[in-house]
């Protein structure tokens, strides 16, 4: 169930008219639905197509069985991006709404949120949509998402809200591990002699996405040990100072190896919040079976 809770700024008492704002995602946005209803996030859902069958993403999307139909999955596996009319119909009913979508270099659901925007903004001239194109994905967007909302409680004028998550999406980082490189093989984004010998080596890949949002290969492992080593080590790296921060990792049927992550980035550093999510479905696609996805 989509959640409409608005956040608010100061009420008319204060002399200050009531702003109302909604906060927009697609559901590569791994938020749970404790979260969702929380932080007054309403999701907009991808489509997954196995071959020739199509599965929305959304909450009525039974994971168990469809990770074991993917995994059955012989053939191409892809997804298609919501349409603007779906964005248009969630943008209705708000003066002013934000949205966050994937990196537009893996989807086009943010060439879709754009379009949206301009149909409900031709259409009803008091509404205001910005669109966030997150230059990431899963635990990048969740991440985003607390931070807008976090803005949005403590009052924050519109302009700055924006101005704000500009700069944290461009300081943002997200690493992300691989277990299982099926869908990559399939997809054509790895070469098969390359996949094979990973597999025979045992060798884990780390990628991280670039300031634009596509995804570059960051380092090799081996073992559960040097994946979290090497994880917790791209903090200390990237120079950010984490007291008061929030981060995110987000993981596919791999909690407890989130959990060995999550102790020692606490044991390291100074982040306010470390949240743990589980992927959604088309998160789980592209992470795969124990994958891990980290933002920062």
């Amino acid at each position: 169930m989509y959640a409409w809770i608005i956040l608010n700024g100061r009420n008319k008492n204060d002399g200050v008219e009531r702003l109302n704002h909604k906060i927009v995602v697609d559901s590569c946005c791994d938020v749970t639905p404790e979260l969702s209803e929380s932080l007054g996030i309403v999701t907009v859902p991808l489509t997954i197509n196995l071959e020739d069958k199509s599965f929305v993403d959304d909450e009525h999307l039974d994971l168990p069985s469809f990770m074991e139909e993917m995994k059955n999955c012989k053939g191409k596996v892809g997804s298609a991006s919501p349409s603007p009319m779906l964005y248009k119909e969630v943008f209705q009913g708000s003066p002013s709404s934000f949205a966050v979508t994937i990196s537009s270099n893996l989807s086009s659901s943010y060439a879709s949120a754009v379009l949206g925007k301009s149909m409900i903004e031709e259409e009803d001239t008091g509404a205001e949509v910005h669109v966030f194109d997150s230059k990431s994905a899963c635990a990048g967007e969740v991440l985003i998402a607390v931070k807008l909302a976090k803005l949005i409680k403590e009052g924050h004028q519109r302009s700055k809200i924006i101005s704000t998550i500009d700069h944290f999406i461009h300081d943002m980082k997200t690493y992300f591990v691989l277990d299982n490189f099926d869908n990559l093989l399939k997809n054509g984004r790895l070469n098969k002699i390359t996949g094979k010998l990973i597999s025979v080596l045992n060798i884990k890949l780390i990628m991280k996405a670039d300031k634009e949002g596509t995804i570059g290969l960051h380092a090799h492992v081996r073992g559960q040990k040097q994946i979290v080593e090497k994880l917790a080590d791209t903090i200390g790296k990237s120079g950010k100072d984490t007291r008061g921060e929030s981060m995110v990792i987000a993981h596919c049927n791999n909690p407890g190896l989130a959990e060995k992550l999550k102790e020692k980035i606490r044991s390291r550093f100074h982040f306010d919040e470390i949240l743990i999510v589980p992927t959604r479905g088309i998160s789980s696609v592209y992470a795969n079976e124990k994958g891990i996805v980290m933002a920062f």
